[in-house]
């Protein structure tokens, strides 16, 4: 799962209007904003197979720290409650930590069984649906559609940026995901390499949201 995640950051605007874009953004990618650096400094591992998934040629060998349902639940708490501290918005803490939660369950139908339930776990959760490039795609694309109609439908632009820089941004993610199936990584430490490169879309998210403001009915209860 890629574009989902955006999808469901997208989406969950309107239960929290008072959050940033940039911060839903964040929490609901946070996994894959740390699965990068935990890579590179060896803290967790990836093989590169070609063939290995018609939709993933990703080994995942370790990935305890970013990836176990433990974890995730710890991070989850952990970044809601930052928030908290920082907004005292208890319904954006809510969704924050949601969000966070949300990657590994949107994850675990699209993985291999490589998903652990806690570090050390020898029990691993997936679906396996990147067995099927196809109903992957359609599905990736149709939630960030949907997500990204949601958001634009509950928000209205600003200004130019505000509007064109929504669905530009839309487009970019788009062509990001599909430039995946075109190419392999040259070896596991571009792959990690390359995956910094998400975190642009924390800041994108951020200016977008800067550039638009919610709906009256849109911000009931906000």
């Amino acid at each position: 799962m890629f574009l989902g995640h955006y999808a469901v950051a997208l989406a969950a605007k309107r239960a929290a209007p008072r959050t940033s874009l940039g911060t839903l953004v964040f929490a609901a990618q946070l996994l894959d904003l740390m699965w990068p650096v935990l890579l590179l400094t060896g803290t967790e591992r990836v093989r590169v197979v070609p063939g290995l998934m018609e939709a993933s040629a990703l080994d995942f060998e370790h990935y305890p720290w970013s990836h176990s349902l433990l974890m995730v639940v710890v991070w989850a708490l952990l970044v809601g409650g930052v928030y908290y501290v920082l907004e005292r918005y208890p319904r954006g803490a809510w969704v924050v930590g949601a969000l966070v939660l949300s990657h590994w369950l949107l994850d675990a139908p699209f993985h291999r069984p490589d998903l652990p339930l806690w570090p050390g776990s020898e029990t691993m959760v997936g679906g396996g649906l990147w067995n099927d490039a196809a109903l992957t795609i359609a599905l990736e694309l149709g939630l960030l559609a949907a997500g990204a109609a949601f958001y634009a439908k509950g928000t209205r632009a600003l200004d130019r940026i505000g509007s064109w820089g929504l669905w530009i941004g839309v487009g970019v993610l788009v062509l990001f995901y599909l430039g995946s199936f075109t190419s392999t990584p040259a070896s596991e430490q571009a792959l990690a390499i390359g995956a910094l490169t998400l975190w642009v879309f924390v800041p994108w998210a951020w200016w977008i949201d800067r550039h638009r403001a919610g709906r009256p009915n849109f911000l009931r209860g906000g």
